[in-house]
Protein backbone atom coordinates (compact mmCIF):
# COMPACT_ATOMS: atom_id res chain seq x y z
CA UNK A 1 0.00 0.00 0.00
CA UNK A 2 3.03 2.32 0.45
CA UNK A 3 4.70 4.32 -2.31
CA UNK A 4 7.39 3.14 -4.28
CA UNK A 5 10.59 3.47 -2.71
CA UNK A 6 21.14 -3.80 -4.77
CA UNK A 7 23.48 -5.91 -3.95
CA UNK A 8 26.93 -5.32 -3.67
CA UNK A 9 30.82 -6.36 -4.84
CA UNK A 10 32.20 -8.08 -2.49
CA UNK A 11 36.05 -9.41 -0.90
CA UNK A 12 37.30 -12.49 -1.40
CA UNK A 13 35.94 -13.59 1.81
CA UNK A 14 32.21 -12.51 1.03
CA UNK A 15 32.44 -14.39 -2.56
CA UNK A 16 33.45 -17.37 -0.38
CA UNK A 17 30.27 -17.12 1.22
CA UNK A 18 28.24 -16.61 -1.15
CA UNK A 19 30.17 -19.29 -3.19
CA UNK A 20 29.46 -21.71 0.24
CA UNK A 21 25.48 -20.90 1.03
CA UNK A 22 24.14 -20.17 -2.34
CA UNK A 23 25.15 -22.29 -5.10
CA UNK A 24 25.28 -25.57 -2.97
CA UNK A 25 21.86 -24.51 -1.94
CA UNK A 26 20.79 -24.82 -5.53
CA UNK A 27 23.23 -27.97 -6.43
CA UNK A 28 21.72 -29.89 -3.68
CA UNK A 29 17.80 -29.38 -4.03
CA UNK A 30 15.94 -32.22 -4.46
CA UNK A 31 14.08 -30.62 -8.00
CA UNK A 32 17.99 -30.11 -9.76
CA UNK A 33 19.45 -33.88 -8.39
CA UNK A 34 20.90 -35.34 -11.44
CA UNK A 35 22.44 -32.59 -12.62
CA UNK A 36 22.26 -28.85 -12.42
CA UNK A 37 21.45 -28.65 -16.22
CA UNK A 38 18.22 -25.98 -16.23
CA UNK A 39 19.11 -23.01 -17.52
CA UNK A 40 17.96 -21.00 -15.05
CA UNK A 41 19.85 -22.44 -12.40
CA UNK A 42 22.97 -22.43 -14.72
CA UNK A 43 22.48 -18.59 -15.20
CA UNK A 44 22.31 -18.28 -11.25
CA UNK A 45 25.68 -20.25 -10.43
CA UNK A 46 27.22 -17.97 -13.59
CA UNK A 47 25.58 -14.97 -12.07
CA UNK A 48 27.55 -15.78 -8.50
CA UNK A 49 30.57 -17.37 -9.99
CA UNK A 50 31.58 -14.39 -12.95
CA UNK A 51 34.49 -12.40 -12.00
CA UNK A 52 32.83 -9.64 -14.39
CA UNK A 53 28.80 -9.75 -12.50
CA UNK A 54 31.13 -9.92 -9.41
CA UNK A 55 32.50 -6.55 -10.19
CA UNK A 56 29.02 -5.18 -11.18
CA UNK A 57 27.80 -5.45 -7.22
CA UNK A 58 30.82 -3.28 -6.14
CA UNK A 59 33.56 -4.66 -4.01
CA UNK A 60 35.82 -2.70 -1.74
CA UNK A 61 38.84 -4.07 0.49
CA UNK A 62 36.93 -2.49 3.91
CA UNK A 63 34.00 -4.89 2.92
CA UNK A 64 35.42 -7.68 5.79
CA UNK A 65 31.56 -9.26 5.85
CA UNK A 66 29.49 -11.16 3.56
CA UNK A 67 25.45 -10.71 3.37
CA UNK A 68 23.78 -11.83 6.29
CA UNK A 69 21.30 -14.50 5.22
CA UNK A 70 18.03 -14.81 6.62
CA UNK A 71 15.49 -18.23 5.99
CA UNK A 72 14.33 -16.98 3.13
CA UNK A 73 17.58 -16.97 1.59
CA UNK A 74 17.37 -19.88 -0.85
CA UNK A 75 17.41 -18.82 -4.55
CA UNK A 76 16.43 -22.38 -6.50
CA UNK A 77 13.26 -21.69 -4.54
CA UNK A 78 13.27 -18.56 -6.74
CA UNK A 79 14.36 -19.86 -10.31
CA UNK A 80 13.14 -22.21 -12.03
CA UNK A 81 12.33 -23.21 -15.88
CA UNK A 82 8.59 -22.54 -15.55
CA UNK A 83 7.54 -20.33 -18.24
CA UNK A 84 6.12 -17.58 -16.08
CA UNK A 85 9.19 -17.04 -13.77
CA UNK A 86 10.93 -13.78 -14.81
CA UNK A 87 12.71 -13.28 -12.09
CA UNK A 88 16.76 -13.00 -12.19
CA UNK A 89 19.48 -14.24 -10.27
CA UNK A 90 20.54 -10.79 -9.12
CA UNK A 91 16.88 -10.27 -7.66
CA UNK A 92 17.24 -14.02 -6.11
CA UNK A 93 20.30 -13.28 -4.16
CA UNK A 94 18.31 -10.32 -2.84
CA UNK A 95 15.78 -12.13 -1.09
CA UNK A 96 16.43 -13.16 2.20
CA UNK A 97 18.81 -10.61 3.09
CA UNK A 98 16.54 -8.97 5.99
CA UNK A 99 17.85 -5.60 6.36
CA UNK A 100 14.98 -4.90 8.57
CA UNK A 101 15.63 -7.20 11.13
CA UNK A 102 19.21 -5.41 11.66
CA UNK A 103 19.48 -3.59 14.70
CA UNK A 104 21.99 -1.50 13.74
CA UNK A 105 21.11 -0.87 9.62
CA UNK A 106 18.88 2.19 8.77
CA UNK A 107 15.92 -0.23 7.44
CA UNK A 108 15.89 -1.99 11.06
CA UNK A 109 16.28 1.10 13.51
CA UNK A 110 13.27 3.07 11.02
CA UNK A 111 11.12 -0.82 11.36
CA UNK A 112 12.13 -0.58 15.19
CA UNK A 113 10.88 3.38 16.01
CA UNK A 114 7.49 2.39 14.17
CA UNK A 115 7.00 -0.65 15.51
CA UNK A 116 7.74 0.90 19.32
CA UNK A 117 5.04 3.63 18.78
CA UNK A 118 2.37 1.47 17.75
CA UNK A 119 3.07 -0.45 20.37
CA UNK A 120 3.34 2.43 23.17
CA UNK A 121 -0.32 3.19 21.89
CA UNK A 122 -1.88 0.00 23.44
CA UNK A 123 -0.15 0.92 26.91
CA UNK A 124 -2.46 2.85 27.91
CA UNK A 125 -6.59 2.54 27.69
CA UNK A 126 -6.98 5.73 26.87
CA UNK A 127 -5.03 6.21 23.73
CA UNK A 128 -5.51 4.23 20.76
CA UNK A 129 -8.31 2.86 22.34
CA UNK A 130 -5.59 0.55 24.13
CA UNK A 131 -5.21 -1.53 21.09
CA UNK A 132 -2.47 -3.93 21.21
CA UNK A 133 -0.51 -4.54 17.36
CA UNK A 134 0.49 -7.90 16.60
CA UNK A 135 4.15 -7.52 14.60
CA UNK A 136 4.90 -9.73 11.75
CA UNK A 137 8.27 -9.24 11.15
CA UNK A 138 9.47 -12.37 9.15
CA UNK A 139 6.70 -13.70 6.42
CA UNK A 140 7.45 -15.83 3.24
CA UNK A 141 8.50 -13.23 0.26
CA UNK A 142 6.43 -15.76 -1.92
CA UNK A 143 2.57 -15.17 -2.03
CA UNK A 144 -0.35 -16.30 -4.36
CA UNK A 145 -1.77 -13.73 -6.61
CA UNK A 146 -4.95 -14.56 -5.08
CA UNK A 147 -3.42 -12.87 -1.80
CA UNK A 148 -1.16 -9.68 -3.64
CA UNK A 149 -4.64 -9.26 -6.04
CA UNK A 150 -7.67 -10.27 -5.90
CA UNK A 151 -8.28 -10.43 -1.81
CA UNK A 152 -7.21 -6.74 -2.71
CA UNK A 153 -9.77 -6.08 -5.55
CA UNK A 154 -7.10 -5.11 -7.72
CA UNK A 155 -8.46 -5.99 -11.21
CA UNK A 156 -7.25 -8.76 -13.33
CA UNK A 157 -6.13 -5.95 -16.19
CA UNK A 158 -4.45 -3.56 -13.66
CA UNK A 159 -1.10 -2.91 -15.25
CA UNK A 160 0.53 -4.21 -11.60
CA UNK A 161 -0.29 -7.75 -12.28
CA UNK A 162 1.88 -7.21 -15.29
CA UNK A 163 5.06 -9.39 -15.53
CA UNK A 164 6.85 -5.99 -16.74
CA UNK A 165 6.00 -5.16 -12.58
CA UNK A 166 5.63 -8.25 -10.90
CA UNK A 167 8.25 -10.65 -10.58
CA UNK A 168 6.38 -14.09 -10.66
CA UNK A 169 7.44 -17.59 -9.37
CA UNK A 170 5.04 -19.71 -11.07
CA UNK A 171 1.44 -18.37 -13.07
CA UNK A 172 -0.37 -18.00 -9.56
CA UNK A 173 2.48 -17.09 -7.49
CA UNK A 174 5.36 -14.27 -7.11
CA UNK A 175 7.56 -12.03 -4.60
CA UNK A 176 4.84 -9.93 -2.85
CA UNK A 177 5.12 -6.63 -4.72
CA UNK A 178 3.74 -4.91 -0.98
CA UNK A 179 3.06 -6.24 2.51
CA UNK A 180 -0.59 -5.35 1.96
CA UNK A 181 -0.04 -9.17 0.40
CA UNK A 182 -0.37 -10.59 3.90
CA UNK A 183 -3.54 -8.32 5.14
CA UNK A 184 -6.71 -10.72 4.27
CA UNK A 185 -4.77 -13.95 5.75
CA UNK A 186 -4.22 -12.16 9.36
CA UNK A 187 -7.59 -11.01 9.46
CA UNK A 188 -8.79 -14.35 8.59
CA UNK A 189 -6.88 -15.74 11.07
CA UNK A 190 -8.56 -13.64 13.55
CA UNK A 191 -5.96 -10.46 14.21
CA UNK A 192 -7.58 -7.02 14.93
CA UNK A 193 -4.64 -5.15 14.65
CA UNK A 194 -1.43 -5.76 13.78
CA UNK A 195 1.70 -4.34 12.14
CA UNK A 196 3.80 -6.04 8.75
CA UNK A 197 7.20 -5.59 7.78
CA UNK A 198 9.30 -7.15 4.52
CA UNK A 199 11.09 -6.70 1.61
CA UNK A 200 9.04 -6.43 -1.29
CA UNK A 201 10.03 -6.96 -5.09
CA UNK A 202 8.65 -4.51 -8.55
CA UNK A 203 10.54 -3.87 -11.66
CA UNK A 204 11.05 -0.27 -11.55
CA UNK A 205 12.79 2.20 -13.28
CA UNK A 206 16.70 2.88 -11.96
CA UNK A 207 17.67 5.71 -10.46
CA UNK A 208 19.00 6.63 -6.45
CA UNK A 209 15.30 6.53 -5.42
CA UNK A 210 14.49 3.19 -6.92
CA UNK A 211 15.44 -0.51 -6.65
CA UNK A 212 13.70 -3.37 -7.39
CA UNK A 213 14.11 -4.70 -4.06
CA UNK A 214 12.72 -2.26 -0.76
CA UNK A 215 10.95 -2.69 2.23
CA UNK A 216 7.44 -1.73 3.41
CA UNK A 217 5.58 -1.89 6.55
CA UNK A 218 1.95 -2.16 6.58
CA UNK A 219 -0.53 -1.25 9.49
CA UNK A 220 -4.07 -2.57 10.18
CA UNK A 221 -6.20 -1.74 12.74
CA UNK A 222 -10.28 -2.73 12.74
CA UNK A 223 -12.51 -0.79 15.59
CA UNK A 224 -14.07 -1.99 18.59
CA UNK A 225 -17.47 -3.64 17.08
CA UNK A 226 -19.50 -0.98 19.76
CA UNK A 227 -17.45 1.73 18.45
CA UNK A 228 -19.21 1.11 14.31
CA UNK A 229 -22.49 -0.87 15.41
CA UNK A 230 -23.92 1.84 13.72
CA UNK A 231 -22.42 0.68 10.33
CA UNK A 232 -23.81 -2.71 10.37
CA UNK A 233 -25.54 -3.56 6.73
CA UNK A 234 -24.38 0.26 5.43
CA UNK A 235 -22.14 -0.32 1.99
CA UNK A 236 -21.61 2.43 -0.54
CA UNK A 237 -22.22 5.92 -0.24
CA UNK A 238 -24.50 5.13 2.93
CA UNK A 239 -21.40 3.98 4.02
CA UNK A 240 -19.35 6.46 3.07
CA UNK A 241 -21.24 9.46 4.47
CA UNK A 242 -21.65 7.52 7.86
CA UNK A 243 -20.46 9.30 11.38
CA UNK A 244 -18.75 6.03 11.98
CA UNK A 245 -17.04 5.93 8.53
CA UNK A 246 -15.72 9.52 9.63
CA UNK A 247 -14.25 8.19 13.38
CA UNK A 248 -12.20 6.07 11.54
CA UNK A 249 -10.86 8.50 9.16
CA UNK A 250 -10.37 10.91 12.19
CA UNK A 251 -8.62 7.75 14.38
CA UNK A 252 -6.32 6.79 11.08
CA UNK A 253 -4.97 10.86 10.64
CA UNK A 254 -4.42 10.84 14.50
CA UNK A 255 -2.67 7.91 14.81
CA UNK A 256 -0.12 8.40 11.42
CA UNK A 257 0.02 12.41 12.76
CA UNK A 258 1.22 10.97 16.08
CA UNK A 259 3.57 8.34 14.07
CA UNK A 260 5.02 11.78 11.96
CA UNK A 261 5.48 13.55 15.02
CA UNK A 262 7.19 10.85 16.70
CA UNK A 263 9.63 10.12 13.73
CA UNK A 264 10.51 13.51 12.53
CA UNK A 265 9.65 16.12 15.62
CA UNK A 266 6.41 17.15 17.68
CA UNK A 267 4.45 20.04 15.14
CA UNK A 268 5.96 18.37 11.89
CA UNK A 269 4.10 20.05 9.12
CA UNK A 270 1.39 17.98 7.44
CA UNK A 271 -1.12 17.65 4.89
CA UNK A 272 -3.49 15.38 3.76
CA UNK A 273 -4.30 14.41 0.38
CA UNK A 274 -7.44 12.35 -1.46
CA UNK A 275 -5.99 9.64 -3.24
CA UNK A 276 -6.95 5.79 -4.68
CA UNK A 277 -6.06 2.28 -3.76
CA UNK A 278 -8.51 -0.81 -4.68
CA UNK A 279 -8.43 -1.82 -1.90
CA UNK A 280 -9.43 1.36 0.78
CA UNK A 281 -12.22 3.64 0.52
CA UNK A 282 -11.90 7.03 1.39
CA UNK A 283 -7.99 6.80 0.32
CA UNK A 284 -5.62 9.04 1.17
CA UNK A 285 -1.62 10.45 1.26
CA UNK A 286 0.37 12.07 3.91
CA UNK A 287 2.78 14.49 3.19
CA UNK A 288 5.21 16.54 5.02
CA UNK A 289 6.91 19.31 4.89
CA UNK A 290 10.78 18.79 5.61
CA UNK A 291 13.61 20.38 4.13
CA UNK A 292 11.72 23.36 2.53
CA UNK A 293 9.59 20.53 0.46
CA UNK A 294 6.99 18.28 0.87
CA UNK A 295 7.24 15.06 0.64
CA UNK A 296 4.78 12.12 0.54
CA UNK A 297 5.41 9.48 3.08
CA UNK A 298 2.43 6.86 3.12
CA UNK A 299 -0.45 5.90 1.33
CA UNK A 300 -3.88 4.77 3.50
CA UNK A 301 -7.82 4.41 3.71
CA UNK A 302 -10.53 3.31 5.50
CA UNK A 303 -10.61 -0.29 4.92
CA UNK A 304 -12.61 -1.32 1.71
CA UNK A 305 -16.16 -3.50 3.03
CA UNK A 306 -15.33 -5.71 0.19
CA UNK A 307 -11.97 -6.76 1.49
CA UNK A 308 -13.13 -7.28 5.12
CA UNK A 309 -16.01 -9.49 3.27
CA UNK A 310 -13.35 -11.16 1.35
CA UNK A 311 -11.53 -11.93 4.58
CA UNK A 312 -14.58 -13.39 6.89
CA UNK A 313 -14.71 -9.84 8.77
CA UNK A 314 -17.34 -8.33 6.87
CA UNK A 315 -19.08 -7.38 10.13
CA UNK A 316 -16.05 -4.84 11.50
CA UNK A 317 -14.40 -2.21 9.78
CA UNK A 318 -11.43 -0.30 10.41
CA UNK A 319 -8.07 0.96 9.11
CA UNK A 320 -4.99 0.37 6.98
CA UNK A 321 -1.71 2.09 5.71
CA UNK A 322 1.33 1.83 4.28
CA UNK A 323 4.75 2.78 4.28
CA UNK A 324 8.19 2.39 2.32
CA UNK A 325 11.09 2.00 4.91
CA UNK A 326 13.57 3.55 1.90
CA UNK A 327 11.77 6.54 1.14
CA UNK A 328 11.88 7.21 5.64
CA UNK A 329 15.53 6.20 6.07
CA UNK A 330 16.68 8.06 3.04
CA UNK A 331 15.00 10.87 4.49
CA UNK A 332 16.01 10.67 8.04
CA UNK A 333 19.64 9.46 7.65
CA UNK A 334 20.80 12.19 4.38
CA UNK A 335 21.54 8.62 2.28
CA UNK A 336 21.67 9.53 -1.17
CA UNK A 337 21.63 6.95 -3.09
CA UNK A 338 19.16 3.76 -2.32
CA UNK A 339 21.58 1.36 -3.20
CA UNK A 340 23.55 1.77 -0.32
CA UNK A 341 21.07 -0.07 1.68
CA UNK A 342 22.33 -2.95 0.35
CA UNK A 343 25.84 -2.51 0.66
CA UNK A 344 28.24 -4.86 3.35
CA UNK A 345 30.93 -2.06 3.36
CA UNK A 346 31.81 -1.39 7.39
CA UNK A 347 32.75 2.50 6.60
CA UNK A 348 28.78 2.46 5.95
CA UNK A 349 27.43 0.35 8.27
CA UNK A 350 29.94 2.10 10.99
CA UNK A 351 28.04 4.99 10.95
CA UNK A 352 24.60 3.89 12.50
CA UNK A 353 23.74 2.18 15.69
CA UNK A 354 20.49 0.62 17.32
CA UNK A 355 17.65 3.28 18.07
CA UNK A 356 19.89 6.24 17.04
CA UNK A 357 19.12 8.51 13.81
CA UNK A 358 22.08 10.53 12.20
CA UNK A 359 23.22 11.70 9.73
CA UNK A 360 25.31 9.48 7.16
CA UNK A 361 28.50 11.08 6.36
CA UNK A 362 29.58 10.11 2.46
CA UNK A 363 32.96 8.42 2.19
CA UNK A 364 33.69 8.49 -1.34
CA UNK A 365 32.30 10.10 -4.52
CA UNK A 366 34.23 8.26 -7.74
CA UNK A 367 33.25 9.54 -11.17
CA UNK A 368 30.34 8.46 -13.09
CA UNK A 369 31.06 6.78 -16.82
CA UNK A 370 28.13 7.18 -19.21
CA UNK A 371 27.02 5.00 -22.33
CA UNK A 372 24.26 5.00 -24.41
CA UNK A 373 22.81 2.66 -26.12
CA UNK A 374 19.79 3.07 -29.47
CA UNK A 375 17.65 0.83 -30.51
CA UNK A 376 14.74 0.41 -32.94
CA UNK A 377 11.92 -1.37 -30.63
CA UNK A 378 9.99 -4.36 -31.43
CA UNK A 379 6.73 -2.59 -31.51
CA UNK A 380 5.67 -0.03 -33.62
CA UNK A 381 5.77 3.05 -31.29
CA UNK A 382 2.44 2.05 -29.45
CA UNK A 383 1.67 3.31 -26.12
CA UNK A 384 3.44 1.55 -23.41
CA UNK A 385 0.45 1.39 -21.37
CA UNK A 386 -2.56 0.92 -23.71
CA UNK A 387 -0.19 -2.08 -24.86
CA UNK A 388 1.43 -3.60 -22.05
CA UNK A 389 0.07 -6.57 -21.54
CA UNK A 390 -1.51 -7.35 -24.83
CA UNK A 391 0.94 -8.27 -27.60
CA UNK A 392 4.28 -10.12 -26.12
CA UNK A 393 6.25 -8.62 -28.33
CA UNK A 394 5.61 -5.12 -27.54
CA UNK A 395 8.50 -3.21 -25.95
CA UNK A 396 7.56 -2.35 -22.17
CA UNK A 397 10.95 0.41 -20.16
CA UNK A 398 10.59 -1.49 -17.36
CA UNK A 399 11.98 -5.00 -19.10
CA UNK A 400 14.88 -2.83 -20.37
CA UNK A 401 15.46 -1.59 -16.70
CA UNK A 402 15.60 -5.33 -15.64
CA UNK A 403 17.46 -6.55 -17.97
CA UNK A 404 20.23 -3.67 -17.62
CA UNK A 405 19.92 -4.72 -13.64
CA UNK A 406 20.66 -8.16 -14.09
CA UNK A 407 23.23 -7.89 -16.64
CA UNK A 408 25.28 -4.67 -14.90
CA UNK A 409 24.22 -4.79 -11.61
CA UNK A 410 24.54 -2.23 -8.76
CA UNK A 411 27.20 -0.31 -10.92
CA UNK A 412 23.81 1.01 -12.68
CA UNK A 413 23.20 4.44 -10.73
CA UNK A 414 20.99 5.80 -13.25
CA UNK A 415 19.25 4.98 -17.17
CA UNK A 416 17.79 8.29 -18.43
CA UNK A 417 15.70 8.38 -21.89
CA UNK A 418 17.41 10.70 -23.92
CA UNK A 419 15.96 10.66 -27.19
CA UNK A 420 12.46 9.02 -28.99
CA UNK A 421 10.76 9.72 -31.88
CA UNK A 422 8.83 7.24 -34.42
CA UNK A 423 9.17 7.03 -37.94
CA UNK A 424 6.76 9.04 -39.94
CA UNK A 425 7.34 6.42 -43.07
CA UNK A 426 7.18 2.97 -41.27
CA UNK A 427 5.69 3.48 -37.86
CA UNK A 428 8.95 1.77 -36.01
CA UNK A 429 9.63 3.38 -32.87
CA UNK A 430 13.75 4.34 -31.86
CA UNK A 431 14.87 4.90 -28.28
CA UNK A 432 17.93 6.28 -26.75
CA UNK A 433 18.85 5.78 -23.64
CA UNK A 434 21.80 6.96 -21.45
CA UNK A 435 23.31 4.50 -18.64
CA UNK A 436 24.96 5.86 -16.39
CA UNK A 437 27.76 3.88 -14.16
CA UNK A 438 28.85 4.43 -11.05
CA UNK A 439 30.62 2.41 -8.33
CA UNK A 440 30.25 3.76 -4.34
CA UNK A 441 33.69 2.01 -3.54
CA UNK A 442 35.81 2.30 -6.43
CA UNK A 443 36.61 4.36 -9.48
CA UNK A 444 35.37 2.05 -12.79
CA UNK A 445 37.25 1.65 -16.10
CA UNK A 446 35.68 2.62 -19.48
CA UNK A 447 37.36 -1.43 -20.61
CA UNK A 448 35.17 -3.15 -17.73
CA UNK A 449 31.87 -0.99 -18.61
CA UNK A 450 32.45 -1.84 -22.10
CA UNK A 451 32.07 -5.39 -21.45
CA UNK A 452 28.97 -4.94 -19.50
CA UNK A 453 27.63 -2.47 -22.27
CA UNK A 454 27.92 -4.79 -24.90
CA UNK A 455 26.52 -7.68 -23.16
CA UNK A 456 23.86 -5.29 -22.95
CA UNK A 457 23.39 -4.66 -26.04
CA UNK A 458 23.50 -8.41 -26.70
CA UNK A 459 20.82 -9.01 -24.51
CA UNK A 460 18.65 -5.96 -26.00
CA UNK A 461 19.03 -8.01 -28.97
CA UNK A 462 18.42 -11.15 -28.31
CA UNK A 463 15.54 -10.65 -25.15
CA UNK A 464 13.73 -7.94 -25.89
CA UNK A 465 13.86 -8.02 -29.99
CA UNK A 466 14.82 -4.97 -30.23
CA UNK A 467 17.40 -3.89 -33.51
CA UNK A 468 20.26 -1.87 -32.34
CA UNK A 469 21.16 1.61 -33.98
Amino acid sequence: MASRQFTQFFTKQSRRHLHRSLIPTISRNPKFHGSVSSPAITSAIAFLRSSSTLCALNADPQAEKGPTLGKYATPSRYLSDDPANNITPHIASLVGRDLHLRTNHPIGIIRSKIQEYFQSLGKSANVNDGTNFQIFNAEDPIVTTTQCFDDLLIPPNHPGRSPSDTYYVTPTTLLRTHTSAHQSQHLRNGWDAFLCCGDVYRRDEIDATHYPAFHQMEGVKLLRPELVKGAVGLTGDDWLNSPECALIEEDLKMTLEGLMDQLFGSGTTKRWNADYFPFTSPSFELEIYHNDEWMEVLGCGVIHEGVLNLSGRGDRRGWAFGLGLERLAMILFSIPDIRLFWTEDERFHSQFQSGEIVKFKSYSKYPPVFKDIAFWTASAGRDEETSRGKNSNEFVENDFFDLVRSTAGDLVERIELIDAFTHPKTGRSSRCYRISYRSMDRSLTNEEIDHLQFKIRDECEGALGCELR
